[in-house]
């Protein structure tokens, strides 16, 4: 992996440290070092990985992006900043509430289940571009239920491309049961379109009555995780992510 060297005013800004003005008063209360001298200019170029930065002679870990997983609960948006509604920004505890994080894809305000949230922009667009082909898995819960017969017909016509009364054709999408009643199902989609998966069994005569992501890509929900909580993504998970999402055959050791 390549160093990447970025300002020391964008980076601790980043990792929630305050604004820029904050982190212009820090410079020049000559209480932080790097690698061991004074910094006072906010221009100063770093690298995350290697430099050793301190604050009153504490060592500040500073990573250029942040990952978290979160349980996203019915109620919530997955915008970042809204006046009237609770978002998912609300649910986290400083220095992370006040980090630039955005949400990779969207989930209805009544769906619930996976989040990630990061800084990672080009990561996030590759997790949601059709073209990489990552997988969204969504555990559903039918209004009717399913007998052998009907599901053989819905998995069938989600395999083939449902299509939707404006003439809009899904992509293939692969549906399995699920743990639990015959309403209950699993299913997997690569795009992620406006109330995608209750259109999908909209037109198959069906409704959703739960709906509830629980993987995207390798990222499967932490089961420990309650509604509401969240917890940053382990470097095995990160990296998992990125050689999903890699175009061209590219994985993350190769980068």
């Amino acid at each position: 992996m390549k160093n990447h060297f970025l300002r020391i005013d964008k980076l601790l800004s980043g990792n929630g440290f305050g604004s820029r003005r904050d982190i212009k008063r820090l410079l020049h209360s000559c209480s932080l070092t790097i690698n061991g001298a004074v910094c006072a200019d906010a221009a100063t170029r770093v690298d995350p990985l290697s430099d050793r930065i301190e604050i009153d002679g504490e060592p500040v870990v500073l990573r250029e992006f942040h990952y978290l997983m979160l349980n996203k609960p019915s109620g919530v948006i997955t915008s970042t900043r809204d006046p009237d509604h609770a978002t998912v920004m609300d649910l986290l505890s400083p220095p992370w509430s006040r980090m630039e994080l955005f949400s990779v894809g969207r989930l209805d305000v009544d769906t619930e289940g996976l989040i990630l949230l990061t800084d990672d922009g080009p990561l996030g667009h590759r997790l949601t571009s059709p073209k990489t082909g990552v997988d969204k898995t969504y555990y559903v819960r039918l209004r009717d239920q399913l007998d052998d017969d009907l599901f053989e017909q819905y998995r069938r016509t989600f395999e083939t491309g449902v299509s939707f009364k404006d003439g809009y054709q899904c992509l293939p999408a692969r549906l399995a049961r699920a743990p639990g009643g015959n309403g209950e199902v699993l299913l997997t989609i690569q795009e992620g379109k406006y109330h995608q998966v209750k259109k999908m069994f909209k037109a198959v005569g069906n409704e959703v009555a739960f709906l509830k992501r629980v993987s995207m890509g390798p990222l499967t929900l932490d089961p420990l995780l309650e509604s509401g909580q969240w917890r940053e993504l382990a470097e095995n998970e990160i990296v998992a992510l990125k050689n999903a999402s890699a175009c061209n055959g590219e994985s993350e050791n190769d980068r």
